[in-house]
């Protein structure tokens, strides 16, 4: 509340460091830290990409996988700097993964950042902040990866490492036909919930058989009848590598809720698939799998955390083994648990080292240098807040440590030096440098050597950190919140090659070897700079003979330029150098030069101790960046002596006294002064300085930083005491009563009886100033303080023209500085509702009275297009009266409008239909907001509804601009133009907008039609009946929900004041159920990415809303087999496909019999009127749904993002908004992972 109360004291420091703040050192220029002992690198979070991390930790580790993709040279993906070429056909996402991968094993860093492979996936910022499942992403990255790969040495990289095949078998139990169908796969899902283990899992899946029997027959293509079979599975093909995912995400439909599931669920190191096999005639070890990585969840089915186990294969990182046996280990943290405090001591630490030293005395600043060696931690950053100086501490410890006679030297007693050998020997302890290893050389300790057995090293890779693990340690993960979520296996037959191990250099292509080395020595050169940056600490020296004392402190004679020298040097460097610098800037300086601490406080500068012993590391005498050194003779500055010390601190403070009367005749005035004492000061002395006729003293109970409401009494018996220790401090109040203002005073409890009004602050600044500098002053003030007493005692202070008290007024100032209703001059501070410590503004114009509304309002609810504007009413003015007003300010006429309020959305709201009733009667409120709204109210029980005309658009020709026709709706009205690229619609429709109609809410659905049609817009169209119309409601500019049942009441629709209505003809007539389902369909044109003109499709979901069911029906409308055709819906606001598909992966049995999940929950949200996209595969196999004017959409939001995001840095870094804050958005629904990859085909 204090912060800056006394700016004008000091503003010859208002431009330094004390004033603004000191700019510190931006953070993106410091080098990244080095990779810590294990030698691996981790990877950064981006905000929620922990999924990701892990998933990219398993692929680098995996070593076929990664070199396999380096195999892939420039020639065959081109290059990143061609990315930026319009006609290059560059592969990004395998080359951005290259780096990546080479980053991972060649940079000395100790985490990478994966924001550019995340660019090259398409994603934005949103995406990196929002959490997805790893098991998707795994899926979504192999596609996205065999896309980018089309057309090269590498198309089959991932059939060719993790492609397995799965067949599954029915037997007919009287003609023994077998029918069989082959499943391909990529990775396992397993069953978690009721299961054991892995191993139980797998036997329950491809073991054991199912029997069609009683009930439930099968009908035999041979046979042709119903008849008694067994169905089985098993694994036909294994891959090289097997990837398996635990279904640990369930849904309790009791319960309605997701959940995760948490028993325990084993799974082997090493693992023979013989038994799951159809083929078993080779020998085991072609069956047996090792594992590498464990992929982990941290949390609950709704978030977490992803990290993951990984297995070294070829022995790149450094594996540190314990150093002793567990028994030894826990019997040597019990030991230390018993020494923990005798090592934490800095009494003890110091014995020990002086002990060991053969010289009978050392300097201090040696001590301090072997006491950061031996604890790895300097005395200032772990023991000076606790224990002060070191120099200091040893001067309190004379019984202990002997200081020779200048103080720059110590040594330990011959007493304590003896005891401390006795005491050692006697616990059998061992020297400093020995003991506690753990501690004492934590940085020091180099790891042991490997085990022979190679690749039996785990680390557990947690984002940016690594660590290594014991192999048991991944029991752990068998169950619980944190437990394992995907499992990875690779063929134990798989050998690495001697030249592979520990060396991460293998196989990395030339040009990527060089950018490393390029980039480490970079990095080196970086380190090295930013070493030396950080070393240098920049040092305020005051200079004497520029310093006046007065009031307590130093005050500058001169402007703060001549008065402060700034000077940079290397903290490591000792104080000695330090004078000698200072000695070489002041060339002229005589006499003895002495360098003592200063503080800037609000009563000006104050001197602290005196820097001593040259031999001293400025470091190590705590002499931090930023600090103030005043330099002087040691004695007097101006022939003036200067009492220096913590203990003759200046305390500034704020003395009030209470005046008869104020102007305003109400309320209570004080007058206010400021008092400089030192805080050694006696209570007894201040009241002879402020109350020399006699009288009392009263403090602040409540603090200088909080609402006054106690009011302490100063006794005869506390005059002994002094400012500091009753708790005076800078920017503190003190009341000054004197004998004929006593009567307000109970002297015996203390407390004010007859005057009982909070005393605080508020805070005013010039808004009247045109384009000078705004200026601000603190105004004390009581509750009972009128605003016009304020506004004129502000005048005074910021020195304006008195005569600007009748064209001004105070008006609060909001938390984004926007400036709210003025206050009326006749109010109290409490009238007025303001805190303390509030900040108004004064303004020009007149205040409203207790009876005026002052009112913002604008026409039509878009602030972009209408700005805010202000007006002041009086209170008993009827609604017509109003707006007849604001119409007159704005500049319109006529009687077609009417008001609404502004709801919490900032848009139109309720309307106010009482024109006649007086603003107070509406209870409309100071400073509220009204909008101006075109058209005449409808009357009561009656809709006013805009009707928009929509119809089939032929399809746009081959070869057309694409950019012209983005993905939208053509939108024609008689003075407006809304660009199609800016709000993403349906593509091949056309929208005009037809005029207004007023219905009863009572009317039906047909009668709405009928009236529709009464438009000049609509009498051109031909329509036998309403149920050859189609009605939509509009939903940001697109038809939106459907509207059924044409005898249905509006009212029942719950359409809202401001619900818009969109028509459509049909070409037969239509009367839609409520469980069809219309749809609009586009075949896609072979080997272009377009499609033909859309079709209706009504589709009854009441039997079922599924993937397969939506397929069939597809299929059927265009007579085609249902495996061969591709669906996707269409997301216009985002330009994207989302494929519907049946194949996922292979799943158990029992899930199969599952009902599937509707289409019209995520991540799809099927409804009326959505776009699906059909790719018919015996023309056209490409699964890329996207079209041109998708590319170029996503472009224009992709630019718009960056500008938007550009101006919002600008907004929050604005110097005249500094406590504007952005708006949280809401928690978005769960949206479906994908990777945007380019065409190579």
């Amino acid at each position: 509340m204090f912060g800056d109360l006394f700016e004008e004291d000091f503003s010859f420091i208002s431009n330094n460091h004390y004033g603004k703040g000191k700019k510190s050192k931006p953070r993106e220029s410091e080098p990244p830290a080095p990779r810590d002992f294990t030698n691996l690198s981790g990877i950064k979070n981006q905000g929620g990409t922990c999924y990701l991390n892990s998933l990219l930790q398993t692929l680098l580790f995996t070593p076929e996988f990664r070199e396999a993709l380096f195999s892939l040279g420039p020639e065959e993906l081109g290059t990143l700097d061609d990315s930026r070429k319009p006609d290059a056909k560059v592969r990004i996402i395998p080359l951005q993964l290259q780096r990546l991968f080479a980053q991972l094993l060649l940079l000395d860093q100790q985490a990478a950042s994966t924001s550019d492979l995340t660019e090259s996936f398409g994603w934005s910022s949103h995406e990196e902040m929002r959490q997805h499942d790893v098991q998707e992403l795994n899926r979504i990255l192999f596609s996205a990866l065999e896309t980018s790969l089309v057309g090269t040495s590498g198309h089959d990289l991932i059939n060719r490492l993790y492609h397995g095949i799965v067949v599954n078998q029915i037997v007919c139990k009287e003609c023994k036909n077998v029918s069989e169908r082959q499943e391909d796969f990529l990775d396992l899902t397993v069953a978690v919930k009721g299961v054991a283990g892995l191993e139980e899992a797998l036997w329950n899946m491809y073991v054991e058989e199912e029997y069609f029997e009683n009930d439930n027959l099968y009908r035999c293509g041979a046979c042709d009848k119903l008849v008694e079979a067994s169905k089985s599975a098993k694994l036909r093909k294994l891959p090289p590598f097997l990837t398996i995912s635990l279904l640990r995400f369930n849904f309790d439909f009791e319960k309605c809720e997701r959940y995760k599931e948490t028993s325990c669920y084993t799974f082997p190191i090493q693992i023979n698939l013989k038994p799951f096999c159809e083929q078993t005639e080779m020998d085991d070890s072609e069956y047996m799998y090792e594992l590498f990585s464990v992929i982990i969840h941290k949390g609950g089915c709704y978030g977490g955390h992803y990290h993951v186990y990984i297995r070294d294969v070829d022995e790149l990182g450094n594996w540190q083994l314990q150093e002793e046996e567990d028994g030894l280990i826990e019997e040597k943290a019990l030991r230390d648990t018993e020494n923990a405090k005798e090592t934490e001591n800095p009494l003890a630490v110091l014995k020990g080292i002086l002990s060991e030293e053969e010289a009978k005395q050392i300097p201090v600043d040696q001590l301090g240098q072997k006491l950061l060696e031996k604890k790895g931690m300097s005395w200032n950053k772990k023991y000076r807040k606790q224990y002060g100086p070191l120099r200091k501490y040893l001067q309190n410890h004379p019984q202990i440590f002997q200081l020779s006679p200048d103080g720059n030297k110590v040594s330990l007693k011959e007493t304590h030096k003896l005891l401390f050998r006795l005491d050692s020997h006697g616990q059998n302890l061992q020297s400093p440098s020995q003991k506690n290893d753990v501690q004492w050389n934590c940085e020091k300790t180099s790891p042991r050597p490997r085990a022979a057995s190679a690749g039996c090293h785990w680390f557990d890779l947690n984002d940016s950190k690594v660590q290594p693990i014991k192999e048991k340690d991944i029991e752990k993960q068998f169950q619980g919140k944190e437990s394992a979520y995907m499992l990875f296996y690779r063929k134990a037959q798989l050998k690495r090659p001697p030249e592979a191990r520990g060396n991460p250099r293998y196989q990395i292509p030339e040009h990527l070897l060089n950018e490393m080395n390029a980039a480490n020595t970079e990095l080196q050169k970086k380190r090295a700079e930013c070493d030396s940056a950080n070393s240098g600490i920049d040092l305020h020296l005051h200079l004497s003979s520029c310093y006046k004392f007065h009031n307590g402190a130093l005050h500058p004679s001169l402007s703060w330029k001549e008065s402060v020298v700034d000077l940079t040097i290397d903290r490591r460097k000792t104080l000695g150098d330090l004078r000698q610098a200072v000695f070489q800037m002041l060339e002229s300086w005589e006499g003895d030069m002495v360098l003592s601490m200063a503080k800037p406080l609000p009563a000006g500068l104050h001197l602290y101790q005196v820097l001593d012993g040259d031999e001293l590391t400025l470091d190590g005498i705590g002499l931090a960046d930023g600090a103030d050194i005043f330099v002087w003779n040691g004695k007097e500055v101006g022939g003036m002596k200067v009492l220096a010390g913590p203990e003759h601190e200046p305390v500034v403070l704020n003395v009030l006294r209470l005046a008869e009367h104020n102007e305003g005749g109400k309320g209570q005035h004080f007058s206010e002064a400021q008092h400089v004492f030192s805080c050694s000061t006696s209570l007894g002395q201040l009241h002879a300085a402020l109350a020399p006729a006699g009288g009392i003293i009263l403090k602040n109970g409540s603090g200088a930083e909080a609402e006054a409401k106690n009011w302490e009494v100063f006794h005869e018996e506390d005059m002994k005491e002094t400012v500091q220790s009753v708790g005076l401090r800078d920017g503190c109040s003190v009341l000054i009563l004197d004998s004929h203002d006593q009567s307000f005073v109970n002297v015996a409890s203390g407390n004010l009886t007859a005057f009982t009004y909070d005393i605080s602050w508020l805070q005013v600044k010039n808004f009247c100033g045109g384009e000078e500098e705004e200026k601000h002053v603190k105004i004390t003030a009581t509750i009972e303080t009128v605003m016009s007493d304020i506004k004129m005692k502000a005048i005074r202070e910021l020195q304006l023209d008195e005569e600007l008290a009748n064209e001004s007024c105070l008006r609060p100032v909001g938390g984004n500085g926007k400036l709210l209703s003025p206050v009326p001059e006749d109010y109290t501070v409490k009238e007025a509702e303001l805190k303390m410590g509030s900040l108004l503004g004064l303004c020009h114009g007149k205040a409203p009275t207790s009876t005026q509304l002052f009112l913002y309002f604008m026409v039509g609810s878009d602030q972009s297009c209408s700005p805010e504007m202000e007006i002041v009413v009086e209170e008993t003015a009827s609604v017509r009266e109003c707006l007849n007003l604001m119409l007159e300010k704005s500049g319109l006429s006529g009687d077609n409008w009417h008001l609404r309020r502004l709801d919490w959305c900032y848009e139109a709201g309720e309307a106010l239909s009482q024109e006649n009733a007086t603003l107070k009667e509406l209870n409309v409120c100071r400073g509220d907001t009204l909008v101006i709204t075109e058209g005449k109210l409808p009357e009561k029980g009656f809709l006013k509804i805009p009707i928009w005309w929509l119809k089939p658009s032929s399809h746009k020709k081959h070869g057309e601009n694409a950019q012209d026709q983005v993905n939208g709706i053509t939108w024609k009205m008689e003075a407006l133009q809304v660009s199609a690229a800016a709000e993403p619609t349906h593509p091949g429709l056309d929208l005009c907008y037809a005029g207004r109609i007023e219905i009863a809410g009572e009317a039906s659905l047909e009668d709405l039609k009928m009236q529709a049609l009464t438009l000049p817009c609509c009498q051109e169209q031909v329509v036998p009946l309403p149920s050859f119309l189609r009605a939509w409601t509009m939903d940001n500019k697109r038809p939106g929900k459907l509207l059924r049942d044409n005898r249905r009441r509006l009212s029942d629709y719950r359409l809202g004041a401001r619900v818009e209505i969109c028509i459509e003809p049909l070409q037969e007539e239509e009367n839609l159920g409520p469980h069809e389902l219309l749809l609009r369909v586009q075949m896609g044109i072979p080997g272009e990415r377009d499609y033909s003109s859309s079709w209706d499709l009504v589709w009854d979901i009441s039997k079922e809303c599924t993937t397969w069911a939506l397929r069939q029906r597809v299929a059927s409308h265009y007579c085609l087999p249902v495996d061969k055709i591709e669906i996707a819906k269409y997301f216009p606001e985002r330009f994207e496909w989302l494929p519907i598909s049946s194949w996922t992966q292979q799943i158990s049995k029992r899930k199969r019999r599952k009902k599937q999940a509707s289409l019209q929950s995520a991540p799809y949200h099927l409804k009326d009127g959505d776009i699906i996209g059909v790719k018919n595969l015996l023309l056209d196999d490409t699964k890329d749904f996207s079209t041109v004017r998708d590319d170029i959409g996503k472009e224009k939001q992709r630019q718009l993002a960056l500008e938007k995001r550009k101006s919002r840095q600008e907004r929050v870094q604005d110097p005249l908004f500094p406590e504007e804050r952005l708006p949280m958005k809401p928690r978005k629904p769960e949206v479906a992972l994908s990777i945007n990859v380019g065409v190579f085909r």
